[in-house]
């Protein structure tokens, strides 16, 4: 199975980068890991906010391939412990799913398009985090989900 990281913008901060870095290195013996970060759309001051989801909305689909499986990271989605997010992953890989695409939106979230589409939401938290910090989250999470896997004593419970 492969896992991709989508996300509309880039990550600006040198340090979350480092972070990204140091925990991608880790994956290849768990898993096929890729992160990409879209660009932000031109000219998006001069968009409303309904503009600016469904322009977003047609990158994140230009991404997506049929046969990919596509979950969306929104504060509404449901909630996972690490184990339970670590028990979830095993399910997609036991259900041959080959390729999870999770996905983080822009500013002002997904347009109705993504949602009625892709209706499958995860939540990191209820809090309300960066959308870059969100992404060094993310894959600290996917990481300690593998170690869980793996029997490994990154996790502690």
């Amino acid at each position: 199975m492969k896992i991709t990281l989508l996300s509309v913008g880039k990550t600006n901060s040198k340090e979350l980068l480092y972070l990204m870095e140091d925990l991608e290195k880790r994956l290849p013996p768990f898993i096929k890991f890729e992160r990409k970060e879209l660009p932000d759309v031109k000219n998006s001051k001069n968009l409303s906010e309904t503009e600016l989801k469904n322009a977003e909305a047609e990158h994140i689909l230009s991404h997506i391939t049929s046969g990919d499986t596509l979950i969306i990271l929104d504060e509404k989605g449901k909630e996972f412990s690490s184990t339970e997010f670590s028990s979830f992953l095993e399910k997609q890989m036991n259900n041959s799913v080959k390729h999870v695409v999770f996905c983080i939106g822009g500013a002002f979230g997904f347009s109705d398009r993504i949602y009625n589409l892709y209706p499958q939401k995860i939540a990191l938290s209820k809090m309300t985090f960066t959308h870059q910090m969100v992404r060094l989250f993310f894959i600290e999470q996917l990481y300690r989900a593998f170690s869980i896997l793996q029997g490994k004593p990154y996790h502690n419970e």
